[in-house]
């Protein structure tokens, strides 16, 4: 059995082109999945994901966001927000064409989460439903840092520093915390400007979230030291929407698809997306 593998480029905001992948099962597709990363993250990370759901006959789009993995951009930087909008709506877009009579979910991983979850309250569009991973509701970033960037954002925009998190946060697989040391697409870098307009999406969701009209399912580490996540579960608390599950892992980590536990992770994901067609 072999799954194909294509990849390609699409035009994101100010017409910059994006490098993004897809992954086709064999057999007939039951749906389409497209995943957004995190920053400092990348299309390629979600291998063992796309293994699984390709095993269930589902097809797998994500990108790299600007600025990140082989698309252009420097490593970290946005001029705002809506840049990330503007290209999730382009990417979308392309999948819809290429996959016109399919249902779509939308997955979005760490910072991914936050500009799926912006785009989605911002821009309705015709999805079944959407999964948030680890999102960026509450970081684990040093306050000094955020505080600098807000600073900066005004007068340096483009000022990078290291965020500062360390790659064993992300997983408790000594094996796949090597690995991350290794990969040459992942990043550590943060701007002032990204800094200002993260906390200023967050903001603006934690106003607007009982507004979501999508299905919706959030996995958290409960010992994610990246993104918190008692941040998750108060956004969910507040949530009206009567379509919502949560499932919160006591002892993982912040890249879920790569903990020790991670099977059970992409089977309460395939478990929630059969139940949403």
């Amino acid at each position: 059995m072999t799954n194909q593998n294509q990849e390609g480029t699409f035009q994101g905001a100010n017409g910059l082109e994006l490098y993004y992948q897809s992954w086709h099962p064999p057999a007939l597709a039951k749906a389409v999945l497209v995943i957004v990363p995190g920053i400092g993250g990348h299309s390629g990370i979600f291998t063992r994901m796309v293994e699984y759901l390709l095993e269930r006959d589902f097809i797998v789009y994500s990108f790299d966001l600007r600025g990140n993995g082989r698309s252009p951009g420097q490593r970290g930087y946005i001029n705002n927000w809506a840049e990330f909008r503007l290209d999730l709506a382009a990417f979308l877009n392309l999948v819809t064409t290429k996959e016109p009579d399919l249902p779509l979910f939308l997955i979005g991983q760490s910072t991914g989460g936050t500009i799926a979850l912006d785009y989605v309250l911002r821009e309705p569009y015709q999805l079944q439903g959407l999964i948030l991973m680890s999102p960026g509701l509450g970081l684990g970033v040093a306050p000094w840092k955020l505080w600098l960037g807000k600073i900066l954002s005004r007068i340096l925009p483009h000022f990078a520093l290291d965020t500062g998190i360390d790659l064993n946060t992300g997983s408790r697989d000594p094996e796949v915390v090597a690995a991350f040391a290794q990969d040459p697409l992942r990043h550590s870098q943060g701007t002032a400007r990204l800094a200002t307009e993260f906390l200023k999406t967050i903001d603006w969701i934690k106003a607007h979230g009982t507004e979501l009209q999508v299905p919706l399912l959030i996995l958290h580490g409960g010992a994610d030291r990246v993104t918190l996540p008692q941040s998750s579960r108060i956004f969910f608390d507040r949530l009206k929407l009567a379509d919502k599950e949560i499932r919160e892992y006591p002892d993982s980590y912040h890249e879920l698809h790569h903990d020790l536990n991670y099977q059970e992770v992409l089977a309460d994901i395939a478990d929630w997306l059969n139940r949403h067609f």
